[in-house]
Formats: C-alpha cells, sequence, structure tokens
C-alpha cells in the first residue's frame, strides 16, 4: 500500500513564507527555536504563525537539547503537533521527553558513514520519526539548515520499522533523485527553498512541494 508523501518546510519565520507553505499544500511547517540559527523565531513570533498554520499542517517545533522549561514555553505558545530533536539527545533523554510532554517526537540524526547509523536501533524503539540529515562540519555554529547533501545509498537497504524523513541539502533539482534512492516517506526541506541563510523564498517552495508531489505520484502510479 503506498502512502502520502509528507512534505516537509522547515524554518518557516514570516507569515507570507508560511502561507505559500501551507498554499501549496506542505504536510508539515517546522519552526526553529535555537537563537544561533538564522531561522529561529521567538515566542511571539511562534505565536502568531502557530495560529495561521492551526488546522492546515503539522506543525513541529525544532529544538537543539532544549531543557525542559524551553519545552514548556514552547508547548505552550505554539502548540505544535511534533517535537523535532536536532541536538545530541539519547535514547533516555527522548524517552523522558516523549512520557512528560506527551507529543509524538522525530528525532534528527546527523549522516555521514555507515557508522552513523549504529545508533539507530535505539533511536529508533522510542521515537515517532527518524529525520535523517548531513553531518555539519566540525566548526558547523549549528547542527542542520546548511545545504550539505549525504550519500543516500547509506539508507538504499534500511530495516527500519518507523516512518523517516530525509534532509540535508535537498531542492526541488535533487530531491526526486533523494527519494528514488532512499525510499523515504518524506522529504524536509530548509536552506534548498532560501535566497540567503533564513529567508525563505515562496516562489521556491511551490517549486520544492510540485517536484516533490509530482516524484511521489510518478513512483506510485
Amino acid at each position: 500500500m503506498n502512502q502520502h508523501l509528507l512534505v516537509k518546510i522547515c524554518g518557516l519565520s514570516t507569515p507570507e513564507t508560511l502561507n505559500a507553505a501551507l498554499d501549496a499544500g506542505a504536510d508539515m511547517v517546522g519552526f526553529v527555536f535555537f537563537p544561533r540559527s538564522p531561522r529561529h523565531v521567538d515566542l511571539s513570533a511562534a505565536r502568531d504563525l502557530g495560529r495561521l498554520a492551526h488546522g492546515r499542517a503539522q506543525k513541529v517545533a525544532l529544538t537543539v537539547d532544549a531543557d525542559d522549561a524551553q519545552f514548556e514555553n514552547i508547548i505552550e505558545t505554539l502548540r505544535p503537533d511534533m517535537l523535532q530533536l536536532h541536538g545530541r539527545e539519547s535514547v533516555a533523554r527522548l524517552r523522558d521527553i516523549k512520557q512528560k510532554f506527551k507529543l509524538p517526537v522525530m528525532k534528527a540524526l546527523a549522516v555521514e558513514t555507515a557508522a552513523d547509523l549504529a545508533v539507530l536501533p535505539g533511536l529508533a524503539a522510542v521515537a515517532d520519526r527518524i529525520l535523517f540529515d548531513a553531518k555539519p562540519p566540525r566548526d558547523a555554529t549549528r547542527p542542520g539548515g546548511l545545504g550539505a547533501v549525504f550519500d543516500w545509498t547509506l539508507l538504499a537497504d534500511l530495516d527500519l520499522h518507523i516512518p523517516f524523513m530525509v534532509s540535508g541539502g535537498l531542492d526541488a533539482g535533487n530531491v526526486t533523485e533523494a527519494m528514488r534512492v532512499t525510499g523515504a516517506g518524506g522529504v524536509d526541506v530548509s536552506s534548498g527553498i532560501e535566497t540567503a541563510p533564513g529567508v525563505k523564498d515562496p516562489g521556491m517552495i511551490q517549486a520544492f512541494i510540485r517536484a516533490a508531489r509530482a516524484s511521489d505520484n510518478e513512483m506510485t502510479s
């Protein structure tokens, strides 16, 4: 049975670009709560954006090693449908967050070589979804949104019992190949729809979603 491809537009920070993603049919919209990111949104902006997205797409709150107080503030303000953990959170921390906040959790896993997948069974036993991303350079100031692509063939024969998404350097030009190689049930884009770090382009958002949907239709027809 073929399932609907999930398209996630991440790092949205303005009503204009959020509306572009929603109007184009994004399934998930991501909001970044990490001050070092050019896509960071404060709680006040997040409240307004969350209201705009309510009922139109799943709202995903992206955090990096957040503490419980941060989660409480984000959840109260955004009312997210899912938490995306993009830091060095352990399996125990994942379990703790799920039990405490009663929300589905998507864990990002940075990939460069097959060895990076060794932690996957432990994470998959607790997380509701895995997001595979490119491993950032050692001197990077943030763990994602860097426009880097990883070797998708590492996921080609993945034996995973929970849904997974692919991210890392995706754009309208390469999303078809990423889907074909990985067989992912979802794709996630941030830097690939920007004219500058943190500056989303409505036309690029629409083009990405269009390309992903066209590829999905082709693969499932």
